[in-house]
């Protein structure tokens, strides 16, 4: 196991930006602190090794991040109905950065920040920290905001993610990793032949908008089954009609309790993936509004080049008293974790 860091270049204000790059087992992750973000994870296959995840070239790619390719999002992942919620009485007003709605918490969220940053290791793995406060009022919420997130690699080729936060008011808490994968390696080709399984019996109803209805419906019989392993979009006529995916699962199991929540398996490098959350949820979001971006190692993305399996509550979960809560009291702990393991 090893942990490599080298400066990834110099803010405005003169501030270093980190990247880390964590080496164990067959896999090799690098991170920055902007955004507390996944650059790059080299993944062994039948040919060889490839970088899976989609990045920037630099920095100056994760400073802007409209994508939020590796981010970290929160405070409050996902849409939030009119940009407000209400709590304890009071109605917050937060960022219209989607439409009417707030996405992943508005202008200024966790992917824009500079994190405090710092390397460990641990018997099974090598960690690094980040660590971000958060002022009460920050894009529209309330408390003063501690978060602490870590990611790992493991000897068992799997990456470790622990989310964690504390405030001091009553406010939303909703963290997750905003990781693009295209199994096959980044900039060769779209995603749309990976084969996916996800744990979950019904999805969250959305409008037009991608709002929730506040609906839980069977996925039985529906272009959203993925009960038993299929193509992501496995013809024409159901990309042409869907347009891709960009919906919340729940997952089946115990919310609190790390279970499996999804399957990817990529038939040509014979790679894979499973994915266990604590989380209600996870979104399967399949790059469906990615236009052109200048990616890494020349590469440009465009719609379906990566998906994304976004460990989280329901979106909107503030506003549908019938979701889970996403709602952390003072003196308690958001505590909530994701595990992605590889193998080929």
């Amino acid at each position: 196991m090893n942990i490599e860091k080298e400066r990834f270049g110099i803010l405005s204000n003169g501030k270093k930006a980190k990247l880390y790059t964590l080496s164990a087992g067959d896999l090799k992750l690098s991170l920055t602190n902007i955004g507390a973000s996944w650059t790059s994870l080299i993944v062994p296959s039948r040919y060889g090794k490839d970088d899976i995840l989609l990045g920037f070239p630099g920095l100056d790619g994760y400073l802007s991040n409209e994508p939020y390719l590796g981010s970290t999002v929160g405070r409050v992942a996902n849409r939030i109905k009119g940009a407000a919620f209400s709590l304890n009485g009071k109605t917050y007003r937060l960022d219209k950065n989607n439409g009417e709605n707030t996405l992943h918490s508005g202008y200024r969220n966790f992917a824009k920040r500079r994190w405090k940053s710092e390397a460990y290791e641990e018997a099974e793995g090598v960690y690094i920290r980040f660590e971000l406060e958060s002022p009460d009022g920050d894009c529209g919420f309330p408390g003063k905001l501690k978060a602490v997130v870590s990611y790992g690699l493991t000897k068992s080729n799997e990456i470790i993610c622990d989310y964690r936060a504390k405030v001091n008011r009553s406010c939303p808490i909703n963290i997750t990793n905003h990781a693009y994968f295209n199994l096959i390696g980044e900039g060769k080709g779209d995603i749309l032949s990976h084969e996916v399984q996800i744990y979950s019996s019904s999805y969250i109803e959305v409008d037009e908008s991608l709002i929730p209805t506040g609906r839980l419906l069977p996925v039985e019989n529906t272009d959203l089954d993925f009960t038993t392993r299929r193509k992501i979009l496995p013809d024409s006529a159901l990309l042409e009609c869907f347009k891709g995916y960009d919906n919340c699962f729940v997952v089946d199991g115990e919310p609190g309790q790390l279970r499996p929540c999804a399957e990817v398996f990529e038939p040509y490098s014979g790679r894979s993936m499973k994915v266990y959350t604590s989380q209600p949820g996870v979104q399967l979001y399949t790059g469906n509004f990615l236009n052109v971006i200048a990616g890494k190692y020349g590469s440009f993305y465009t719609k379906y080049t990566g998906f994304c399996l976004e460990t989280q509550h329901f979106p909107d979960s503030p506003n549908n008293s019938n979701f889970p809560s996403c709602i952390v009291e003072p003196g308690t702990e958001y505590h909530e974790r994701a595990v992605f393991s590889l193998d080929w």
